[in-house]
């Protein structure tokens, strides 16, 4: 809970996602983000293009526009994290998606180099602000990054069983060689630990790890990961 009884005291740390929070599904103290999105997106756009398309109705004073994708941040952090970023004004964040259909929950980087307090600190931030999103009425689905498999302790936490999740492969895995074992075992735990009836990728799925997801009956559903092809007809898979 945040002290309110000292005169100045802010919330630098936005607690206020918490509130009302479920923490028993996880030992690592992250809170449940449940999937509120019920139908799978027609298209998924970054927090960029999200944001250009705004302004844009906005400054033909359009203000009541409506885009029926979701919005991503499968983009480098610094587009998106950091003293100007969403996690200090989540107050436009959900300005700019109430004109959308949903959102994947952030991305916030994990990568292989950073200190696991960092990667747990990251993990926890993609539930809370996605979580905090739901209970604003935006339709969330459920971002999931994993690294090495140490992260595999915590990096499914918070996120529904047997749901929609989504995952990117456009910034390079598993399209880089040195990283395809470590994403593709990473994959078959993921599958294991949520059994997720639903895979949405926003990149390429054209690979051997997507079609034995395939086989095993769970649907896969790649998006494109450019802007520039973001609204043409996406590949499906059964």
């Amino acid at each position: 809970m945040i002290n309110k009884t000292r005169k100045g005291c802010k919330d630098v740390w936005n607690a206020y996602m918490c509130e009302g929070a479920d923490f028993s599904h996880s030992n690592n103290d992250i809170p449940f983000c449940p999937t509120t999105a019920t139908a799978l997106p027609a298209a998924i756009i970054p927090w960029d293009e999200a944001k250009r398309l705004y302004r844009n109705a906005l400054a033909r004073g359009d203000k009541h526009f409506f885009c029926d994708v979701f919005v991503c941040w499968f983009i480098d952090d610094y587009k998106f994290d950091g003293p100007r970023g969403i996690w200090h004004d989540s107050a436009f964040v959900l300005k700019v998606l109430r004109h959308f259909a949903g959102a994947i929950t952030p991305d916030f980087s994990t990568y292989q180099d950073f200190p696991e307090p960092l990667k747990l600190y990251n993990t926890y931030r993609m539930r809370v602000f996605g979580y905090w999103l739901g209970k604003n009425g935006i339709a969330v689905v459920n971002n999931v990054r994993w690294g090495t498999p140490e992260t595999w302790r915590y990096c499914w936490d918070g996120i529904p069983t047997n749901s929609i999740v989504c995952i990117g492969t456009a910034g390079g895995n598993p399209r880089k060689l040195i990283d395809r074992e470590r994403f593709e075992k990473g994959l078959e735990e993921l599958v294991r630990v949520l059994y997720p009836h639903s895979i949405l990728v926003y990149g390429s799925a054209n690979y051997p790890c997507f079609d034995k997801l395939i086989d095993q009956g769970i649907k896969v559903i790649a998006y494109p990961g450019s802007t520039a092809s973001a609204f043409d007809k996406r590949r499906r898979t059964r």
